[in-house]
């Protein structure tokens, strides 16, 4: 079955940005006692639930033989050629505590590509798509990873391992030198996002690992169409599944890698 991916692309955009209204107004009354914890600084709400409940049947209605692979679980249907990486709320932490950097993630994964990439940043309302063999776009308007050639002008974005410290130390001497070697790091929060800035140039790289597939999939997928990298930190293609990735602009993307492979590898 052939899908039209341009229109497919625009419809995800306004449901991404219909729950995003759904999600800020939640924010207005949102207490902490909303709060369920799924494992250490893990959190979920209502919120979540209820957004990733909303996405799951409005996409079903736009591609009804699809599956789903999303955070909270709303479905455990599998497409045989489609399915959709949702996170219905990146950011949950900065959310609950009413910091202003929090998207809905979406991906459309075609057998194993990805196909389609939303990402919509709620609080600022700045929605970046993409899909097969298109550009990159912001609210309608194209982007493009910035051209920063030398990692001392770069500025970074990373994210801190809230559960799992088993590379605790490998992480602090890459910060360390980063710190070092850059115009600096930030720490949004939202991985999403992170990526979404990496592709319209206003971080030269992104970097993390204990990552999931709908934290980065949308995202990852936006950077390439916007003319950047992505890879594992082995410089492989597994960043999906494989819960570590590298994003960043081309012209120094290979210093940054191997920045991290120094560290890590």
């Amino acid at each position: 079955m052939s899908i039209d991916l341009q229109f497919l692309t625009k419809e995800v955009c306004q449901i991404a940005k219909e729950v995003g209204v759904f999600i800020k107004n939640e924010r207005t009354n949102f207490s902490l006692s909303s709060i369920e914890i799924k494992g250490k600084n893990d959190f979920v709400s209502y919120v979540d639930k209820t957004a990733e409940q909303k996405i799951i049947k409005s996409l079903s209605g736009l591609l009804p033989e699809s599956g789903f692979i999303a955070e909270e679980g709303s479905s455990s249907k599998r497409g045989s050629i489609y399915n959709w990486i949702i996170d219905p709320l990146d950011g949950t932490t900065n959310f609950i505590h009413n910091i202003p950097c929090f998207a809905i993630s979406i991906a459309l994964m075609r057998n194993d590509k990805i196909v389609l990439g939303v990402v919509n940043e709620i609080n600022f309302e700045e929605c970046f798509y993409a899909y097969e063999n298109s550009k990159a776009f912001l609210n309608g308007n194209e982007i493009s990873v910035s051209n920063t050639s030398s990692l001392s002008d770069s500025l970074l974005a990373t994210g801190f391992p809230y559960y799992d410290y088993n590379r605790m130390n490998e992480y602090i001497e890459l910060f360390k030198y980063f710190m070092q070697h850059t115009h600096g790091l930030r720490r949004l929060g939202s991985a999403a996002t992170d990526l979404a800035y990496v592709a319209c140039g206003r971080f030269e790289g992104f970097y993390e690992y204990s990552l999931q597939p709908w934290d980065v999939a949308a995202g990852a997928f936006i950077v390439q169409c916007a003319g950047g990298k992505v890879t594992d930190f082995n410089g492989r293609e597994n960043y999906i599944f494989g819960k570590e990735i590298v994003a960043g602009n081309t012209a120094c993307f290979d210093e940054f890698l191997n920045a991290v492979k120094k560290h890590f590898i």
